[in-house]
């Protein structure tokens, strides 16, 4: 939410300076985001002065250039070259000096004394656009005759600057959304300041709009108002306004409401915008003219009710949505959107101006809906204060008489079937303290409350019996109340005990958990860092998918965006996202991992409609840029296939799955290149490659992109139920063969592995791979592989006799099963 710093200072008496404003604010709960100079003109016109053109003659090497001198108010006439044809003597002009920065057209112009065609010119006589104070461009800007040379162009353009306060506001503060409710909590904070002496708080005051100057002027237009949904619409108020002139906003209604971001309409639309943003009451004006019947009705019209909203889309109606209505026809979408035929326009002569209150809930489910999210749906939705609704349209009459004329031609017409009462909540100092950790000062605790706008109906020595006031929609209860005054007291002011007491519990996490959390401390350890993404990602990533498609898809059906549409159906595109992210960071080198559910739609499923919806946990992980950083000792070296296999490994070897046992498949996909797949008992555990480069690119990956999916559900399934059990140390030595094996070129080195371990399974511990040949010296189908065998007995020391039996058997059973020879 986007506050003004200068309009926030009209409610207040007294008020700090911006930052120690924004401080105040965070402190109480209100985080201000970011505190940025606002200024009317880009620049604030710096540098440029009013001057007067003295001379004026040809440039004698040009034909449509013009030497002038300029009196800017100094000793000495400045000399400009000027290609505007309607420069004369004796104009007043805006010139920009030099060194001054102006900003035309996006970019960015510094004025340098310079030559032009052999003629210095020490500065600029400025067009309107080259200002930025307009859109032309035919010629200089041609001042007022009386203007005074030497002026500051930003005191006579008056360009308007301002602190701009844009504050996260939190959906529990309904009450702070205007700059009156942001008051109100900055003088409660102020009140409660202890360094502030008590004669400074009494001088410290919230300023309230008058509205004591609103009078009917006559009867002459009554408007008949008629609630049919007293659940949606609990109050309706409203009065009639004839005679208006509907122009152009005046400058300081333009200058407040362009400071935050709004786009001034018409005098009267900005008016009902500016209340809005002062006292946080939408309302809304409609030509009373086209009000059929002159009668306005609140109701909900059937499903399918096709209805033209103002951006001139044709919306088709819901049952739940509120409709304002005249005698015949739906004007307004109810706290939400106007109608392209009851609008203000510059042809209005008379309005009808409604302030009411509808029920958040409503309000809410017609804006996701329709996906129309206005500054009023952004009230109502979050509830507004339904005893304000008088005092704005006041407010609002007194203004538009201000700036558009006319009579107020009918009572306030305020329908109110079932007079809502203030909530009453009793506060126990006791709990206070307690919630609080400290025993507060009562009189503090009283001068918060009141600042606030909680009335003190009563009082004893243990507690207070307190009214909340409309606007404050989420003080429901006693802990609402404590909350309030901690806020504003501020959490920087609890001390911090020298004593901390608690209870200790024990808690033991199911095996999954700890599988979990096992492998998590893992790749911690070894560099990576956990990501977590949101489920809800883009239907555009499945659209035209081969892998993952559309109609797989479960599908949101109030989507917030197109971003957030769809369910995700693999962790991959998340995670590409995230590395795409950092990379535009200059983080280039990245390990990530994430559990994370994904989510698939199946049309063929029988039975329960529920069964059409399947959802499985994963394990991702991703390795990009290199495998470490570079140094002094270490050359940089990019991640590669093998690295992501051992991880995968590891992960396999941590969760007690052994390797030797699994199945392994080669899988190449849209996303994956030249994968593995890892499989035990016809489940797939594991499915890991490198990103293909098309994938990659679509991204904007910059560096090759490694991936790994862990099915962890299997995982977890084939996880083996035991202690974990230690061994003695051997007490004989282990002892290495190597071989030189030749083979198919279609032999892995996977097959080696699995026939040397179900060949010798007592002897042999390790097998390992330290070399691969293939090229002129080998035939082209062949390739050579040097792997390394560690044979060891646990009962004694092993002979040269029983080393070489072992090493025959294993060649016999490569000879036969892979076809190896030795070399």
């Amino acid at each position: 939410m986007t506050i003004s710093l200068n309009w926030l200072k009209e409610y207040l008496s007294q008020s700090p300076d911006p930052e120690k404003i924004a401080e105040l604010l965070t402190g109480c709960g209100l985080e201000v985001e970011s505190l940025e100079h606002y200024q009317s003109v880009k620049g604030g016109l710096e540098g440029v002065v009013i001057g007067e053109v003295l001379t004026c003659v040809k440039h004698p090497n040009s034909d449509h250039l013009s030497l002038t001198e300029v009196n800017i108010g100094k000793d000495e006439p400045l000399h400009v070259v000027c290609g505007a044809s309607n420069v004369k003597a004796g104009q007043k002009v805006a010139v920009a000096t030099v060194g001054t920065m102006l900003y035309f057209k996006d970019q960015e112009i510094k004025i340098q004394k310079s030559k032009i065609r052999g003629e210095v010119s020490e500065g600029m006589i400025c067009a309107e656009d080259e200002l930025g104070l307009g859109n032309s461009h035919e010629g200089i800007m041609v001042l007022d005759p009386f203007a005074i040379p030497g002026t500051p162009a930003r005191e006579y353009f008056n360009v308007y600057e301002d602190t701009i306060l844009e504050i996260g506001l939190t959906p529990n503060r309904a009450d702070a959304a205007s700059h009156l409710g942001i008051a109100r909590d900055l003088v409660a904070v102020l009140h409660a300041d202890q360094e502030i002496s008590p004669a400074e708080k009494g001088k410290i005051t919230l300023k309230y709009p008058d509205v004591n100057a609103f009078k009917q002027d006559n009867r002459n237009r009554v408007t008949e108002i008629v609630i049919e949904d007293v659940h949606a619409c609990p109050r309706y108020t409203g009065l009639t306004m004839t005679g208006v002139t509907v122009k152009e906003s005046p400058q300081w209604l333009k200058e407040k409401l362009l400071a935050i971001g709004q786009r001034p309409i018409n005098n009267i639309v900005d008016i009902t915008n500016f209340v809005l943003h002062e006292l946080g009451q939408p309302l809304h004006a409609f030509d009373a003219d086209r009000i059929a019947g002159n009668k306005v009705v609140v109701k909900k019209l059937p499903k399918g009710t096709k209805f033209i909203t103002l951006d001139e889309i044709e919306r088709e109606l819901t049952e739940n949505d509120l409709m304002i209505c005249d005698a015949e026809k739906p004007m307004v979408i109810g706290g939400v959107f106007g109608g392209i035929l009851s609008g203000v326009t510059f042809e209005t002569k008379n309005i009808f101006i409604e302030s009411a209150c509808f029920d958040p809930k409503t309000i809410r489910k017609t804006s996701k809906y329709h996906g129309l999210q206005t500054d009023a749906s952004f009230r109502f939705e979050r509830g507004t204060d339904i005893g304000i609704t008088i005092y704005a349209l006041k407010r609002a009459a007194i203004l538009i008489k201000e700036v558009a004329g006319g009579e107020v031609s009918s009572e306030i017409i305020d329908v109110y079937p079932a007079p809502v009462e203030k909530r009453k909540v009793e506060l126990s100092f006791s709990h206070l303290d307690r919630l609080i950790g400290k025993a507060m000062d009562r009189e503090l605790v009283k001068r918060i409350l009141v600042s606030l706008g909680i009335e003190i109906i009563s009082e004893t020595g243990q507690s207070l019996l307190l009214q909340i006031p409309f606007f404050k929609v989420d003080v429901t209860r006693e802990a609402d109340v404590i909350e309030e005054v901690l806020r504003i007291y501020g959490y920087n002011n609890i001390e911090i005990p020298v004593q901390v007491r608690s209870s200790v519990s024990h808690t033991t996490l199911p095996d999954e958990r700890k599988i979990q959390n096992l492998v998590s401390e893992y790749l911690c350890s070894n560099g990576f860092f956990e990501i977590m993404n949101n489920s809800l990602t883009r239907s555009s990533y499945y659209d035209g998918n081969e892998e993952y498609g559309l109609e797989s898809a479960v599908k949101i059906y109030n989507p917030l965006s197109r971003d957030l549409d769809v369910m995700r159906q693999t962790l991959l595109y998340n995670g590409l996202e995230a590395i795409v992210y950092n990379q535009n960071r200059k983080i280039l080198n990245q390990k990530l991992f994430e559990f994370g559910t994904v989510y698939r739609f199946s049309n063929t499923a029988n039975g329960d409609p529920l069964n059409k919806y399947q959802e499985r946990k994963l394990l991702a992980v991703f390795m990009t840029g290199s495998v470490m950083e570079e140094n002094w000792t270490t050359r940089e070296r990019p991640v590669n296939f093998f690295d992501l296999k051992s991880l995968v490994n590891n992960i396999m070897l941590k969760t007690g799955i052994n390797i030797s046992a699994l199945e392994v498949e080669k899988k190449s996909s849209p996303g994956i290149r030249e994968g593995l797949v890892y499989r035990y008992e016809g489940n797939d555990l594991a499915y890991f490659g490198q990103v293909s480069p098309g994938l990659g690119k679509k991204f904007d990956c910059r560096h090759d992109v490694f991936y790994a999916d862990f099915n962890w559900e299997s995982i977890i399934s084939f996880v083996p139920v035991k202690d974990l059990t230690y061994r003695e140390m051997p007490k004989f030595p282990e002892v290495r063969r190597d071989l030189a094996l030749l083979v198919d070129e279609s032999v892995s080195y996977a097959d080696i592995e699995k026939v040397a371990y179900s060949t010798e399974k007592r002897l042999l511990k390790r097998v390992g791979l330290f070399d691969v040949y293939e090229g002129e010296k080998i035939d082209a189908s062949k390739k050579s592989y040097a792997v390394s065998f560690i044979l060891q007995d646990d009962q004694k020391t092993l002979t040269d006799a029983e080393i070489d039996k072992v090493m025959s058997k294993l060649i016999k059973a490569f000879e036969q099963s892979l076809g190896a020879r030795t070399r």
